[in-house]
């Protein structure tokens, strides 16, 4: 089986191609680099031993996104692809809405002309908003309250309209929560461009050295604490919910919505403190006035994706810090810049080798 990563160099995506060559299945990846490292993908070959083919291009470069999809051929597509900091949305929606919506849109019509219609979508619990009926489940209404979440929404009703009008499609949504950690070697994690958007991240510069304090948004709501609670997720845990989502759809047609979390929550102050002990960092923090928009808690309802696909969140919060801190700690800059040399920039496929020399992991 061929799969097609879109984003397949990011955050969730790095982790989900290396899980997909550990199953023994063929991968490749479209990545335009903006937000990724290609680096992050020649350190996950080096772990799988596995080679993949990489394509650098854009999902609005449309001649040569049909190209590239029709020349692999894939029997699925995992769509990573988009931009996803809220803030900048805000201050720039219609770059989201051009990059999120209609690279999506791109993305449908070159998998119709190669004859794909598989795709496993990365949607967001932002999809829901401020709800807060909790625990969040898969048919509370959803009602996006920014740009960023809005496209996520705009782009499951599109998957939605398109299978209602072709059957042979064959669609999932992840709507998933808080995505941490990182995989255990400490070769792979998250490296954020410029101030992270995200707390664990922050908190993990913080302790690291490169940011003095976290800001604390808000001490005063009816939590344990006073502070927010959101639902924390594994990355790993994230990336086999795409495999066991892809896996169902071999024998499901239409669309098919789980939300991937825990289905329980941890504060910021928690958050803080578990990264203070396992590091053995001072983790500074100053709780500050409110963000708008922002509610006490939000966190999953995970049942429906343990009953049809048989996952559940394996992680908890210590393992979550203790892999992200390792990450952060063997990679304090994160991925360094790298010769492109392994990537062959005069074709249009970039093929990696599984044959690559790693950093230690000592």
């Amino acid at each position: 089986m061929r799969v097609l990563v879109t984003g397949g160099a990011g955050y969730i995506g790095s982790h989900t191609v290396l899980q997909l060559l550990q199953e023994g299945l063929q991968v490749s990846v479209i990545d335009n680099f903006s937000n990724s490292s290609p680096e992050s993908l020649r350190r996950v070959v080096g772990i799988a031993g596995q080679n993949l083919d990489a394509y650098q291009i854009d999902l609005l470069d449309t001649s040569r996104l049909t190209q590239a999809v029709c020349e692999i051929k894939p029997d699925a597509v995992i769509h990573f692809a988009g931009l996803k900091a809220v803030g900048e949305s805000v201050s720039q929606p219609l770059k989201y809405y051009k990059n999120n919506v209609v690279g999506t849109l791109n993305l449908l019509e070159a998998m119709d002309e190669a004859e794909c219609r598989t795709i496993v979508f990365s949607s967001s619990a932002t999809v829901y908003g401020d709800s807060t009926d909790l625990p969040l489940r898969e048919n509370t209404p959803r009602n996006a309250t920014n740009p960023y979440g809005r496209t996520k929404l705009h782009i499951e009703e599109m998957l939605e309209e398109l299978a209602a009008s072709d059957s042979r499609w064959r669609i999932a949504n992840l709507r998933y929560f808080n995505p941490v950690g990182a995989h255990e070697s400490g070769l792979i994690g998250e490296d954020p461009q410029g101030i992270p958007n995200n707390l664990m991240p922050f908190v993990a510069q913080v302790a690291i050295g490169k940011r003095t304090e976290v800001q604390v948004f808000g001490g005063d709501y009816s939590t344990a604490d006073g502070t927010g609670v959101r639902d924390y997720i594994h990355v790993l845990d994230l990336a086999a919910g795409h495999l066991a989502a892809l896996d169902y759809l071999s024998n499901a047609q239409g669309v098919h919505v789980w939300n991937l979390g825990s289905g329980a929550g941890s504060s910021v102050l928690e958050v803080i403190d578990a990264f203070a002990r396992i590091s053995g960092r001072s983790v500074p923090y100053q709780i500050t006035d409110r963000r708008p928009g922002d509610v006490a808690e939000s966190y999953a309802h995970p049942e429906k994706a343990r009953l049809d696909l048989g996952w559940k969140a394996e992680r908890g919060l210590e393992q979550m810090v203790e892999d992200m801190w390792r990450w952060q700690s063997k990679n304090p800059d994160g991925f360094p810049e790298v010769a492109m040399e392994f990537l062959h920039q005069d074709e249009l496929a970039l093929f990696i080798s599984g044959n690559q020399k790693l950093p230690s992991t000592d």
